[in-house]
């Protein structure tokens, strides 16, 4: 097992050009160091009028498309999205004394995307999403049990329908701040932000 010192610096000149790359470097040494879920993120979206929400999601994919979560298009997250589809994700990784932080705009993953990914989740899984009208008030659990028994039955022996108001997000980032624990509070904050030539612009942020 892998442990990060919180006396490890992170200096400018060990960063990767890249972020994404930079961030795949620390994803393999989250999932290396010991982190259950490594790809557990916070997600934080917000309402046209500005009201903040945050909330746990797992993040599927990640590379310079942007970082994908799945979630109900009526949820209140999906809700928010579609009104103002800017988000921020917040990875914590305890273990390293590491966070990553990612904002930007996000949009629908396509159909096709989001079909791929919902025929490798199990098939209660898939039950699930069909059954659950997310984030909205609903009878009882029994009722809820009782509705993802009925599409069970209803599909026995098949694969279930492909939800409709279920699927992908995409997150493109338009900047990263990368978060190293170090003693007396003196944490390292190193932020990459879009240039408008595509590249990326690093600085120092005090902890």
């Amino acid at each position: 097992m892998s442990i990060v010192s919180d006396h490890v610096p992170l200096r400018e000149e060990d960063l990767d050009p890249d972020p994404v790359r930079q961030f795949a470097a620390w994803f393999e040494d989250a999932s290396d160091g010991g982190v259950a879920a490594p790809e557990a993120a916070a997600v934080a979206t917000a309402s046209p009028e500005g009201a903040p929400s945050v909330r746990m999601v797992l993040v599927k994919e990640y590379g310079e498309r942007g970082f994908v979560f799945y979630t109900g298009y009526e949820s209140r997250k999906g809700r928010e999205l579609a009104a103002n589809p800017r988000a921020a994700l917040l990875f914590y990784w305890a273990p390293l004394g590491r966070q990553v932080r990612i904002e930007g705009p996000v949009e629908r993953t396509s159909a096709e995307e989001t079909a791929a990914y919902v025929r490798t989740r199990p098939g209660a899984s898939q039950l699930s999403a069909l059954a659950s009208p997310q984030s909205q008030r609903i009878e009882s659990r029994d009722a809820l049990e009782r509705r993802v028994a009925e599409f069970a039955a209803a599909h026995e022996g098949a694969d279930p329908p492909l939800p409709e108001a279920w699927g992908g997000f995409r997150l493109a980032p338009a900047s990263f701040e990368f978060w190293q624990n170090r003693r007396d509070r003196l944490h390292d904050r190193l932020r990459y932000t879009r240039r408008c030539d595509g590249g990326w612009t690093v600085e120092r942020l005090a902890p």
